[in-house]
């Protein structure tokens, strides 16, 4: 068994388990976008088939961008089922950034066509609202292949949308910092103050 074929195995370690339950439809849930200073939390859900293999899947901080956006294409055009759920700056600043991504956890969920039978959540916390059986798993986009899925879909979805916003304030360099506080990023907040899509409510934003 190639290395590849090994990781892989092990990163079906849960669905594995829950498939031998008979439990067939497992999401996967990763936020992407909890530590930057401008932008939303941008959280997705991903089922894989039971006997879907998808070559180089990893945790989307292990891989390079280009690999992460040819394996959501793939990811999207394979999986049983995927949704994304997104809560703007203005819903951070409300409710602040946990309750934000528990609400675009829940609006992942409900955004897949398929609704699932089991939830695996990466993190130490379960989501509050969801009315299925769920587990959350520390580190889970490293030790889920469904969490890990997710994990790519939730980070290519928010740099889009990063990338997008830097059409229109290229002075923040959103297309190459994604909203977290570089250097760079911190003395354009320093020169230029905030504009609208940075949480307000976060240290280093003035």
């Amino acid at each position: 068994m190639t290395e590849n074929l090994k990781h892989l195995y092990y990163m079906h370690t849960y669905e594995r388990m829950l498939w031998g339950k008979n439990i067939r439809l497992i999401a996967g849930i990763d936020e992407a976008g909890r530590g930057p200073l401008a932008g939303p939390v941008v959280a997705a859900a991903v089922i894989l088939r039971e006997e879907l293999f998808i070559p180089d899947l990893n945790d989307s901080k292990c891989i390079s961008e280009g690999l992460r956006i040819r394996l959501a294409v793939e990811i999207k055009a394979r999986a049983a089922g995927w949704g994304i759920g997104i809560a703007s700056v203005g819903f951070i600043e409300r409710c602040n950034i946990l309750q934000a991504t528990f609400h675009a956890m829940r609006q992942a969920i409900r955004n897949i066509d398929v609704q699932p039978d089991f939830v695996l959540v990466d993190g130490h916390l379960e989501v509050p609202g969801i009315k299925v059986p769920q587990s959350a798993i520390i580190k889970g986009d490293q030790k889920s292949a469904s969490i890990a899925a997710a994990s790519i879909l939730a980070k290519t979805t928010r740099d889009a949308i990063m990338k997008y916003y830097d059409l229109l304030y290229p002075q923040y360099g959103f297309a190459r910092n994604k909203g977290y506080p570089t250097s760079s990023h911190l003395a354009a907040l320093n020169r230029y103050g905030p504009c609208f899509l940075h949480r307000k409510t976060f240290r280093g934003v003035k």
